[in-house]
């Protein structure tokens, strides 16, 4: 993966709020937050608890937000205050009522007007990645994301990053 592509995709900047979901050892977290030049906030959050502890003693002193959850369920931040929830290779393990759950928590989280950014797996044979039957194309993925499709753009030899945009309500 390109974080460098992944960053100008995204045109991160001072003053949004941004969820990395299911961040692991955070490393688009830490780069999120070095794009906020200090202005904003980056809630890292995971589903395990020493991924997290991990990134804040790498980051001490920098303004993260760690929160042991699931972005399939609810979890403990304010409704439509967060301007761009990312997620990479994780959605392909999604089950139905995971995907389900995952489209009420974002539609729930984001502001009128907020994104959704999912890196994936291109859904063709590579040398790494899980089984091709459960990758999803970006045409597969417009039709399970309950937000509009706004852009696909290549981030990598492997990987592609599909944006969507919460209307205003």
């Amino acid at each position: 993966m390109d974080k460098t592509a992944i960053l100008q995709e995204l045109a991160i900047g001072p003053g949004q709020t941004i969820v990395d979901a299911g961040c692991g050892d955070g490393y688009m977290a830490k780069a999120f937050f070095e794009a906020l030049n200090g202005k904003g906030r980056v809630y890292a959050v995971d589903q395990v608890a020493e991924a997290l502890e991990n990134l804040m003693q790498e980051t001490k002193g920098a303004e993260f937000y760690p929160l042991v959850a699931d972005i399939t369920g609810s979890t403990p931040i304010l409704e439509s205050s967060i301007d761009l929830i990312y997620l990479s290779n994780v959605f392909h393990i999604f089950a139905e009522d995971q995907i389900q759950g995952f489209n009420q928590e974002v539609r729930r989280l984001l502001k009128p007007g907020g994104r959704l950014a999912i890196v994936e797996l291109k859904k063709q044979p590579t040398p790494v990645g899980p089984p091709l039957e459960i990758r999803y194309a970006p045409k597969e993925l417009e039709r399970v994301i309950d937000l509009v499709p706004v852009g696909v753009a290549e981030v990598g030899l492997y990987h592609y990053l599909q944006i969507f945009r919460k209307q205003g309500e």
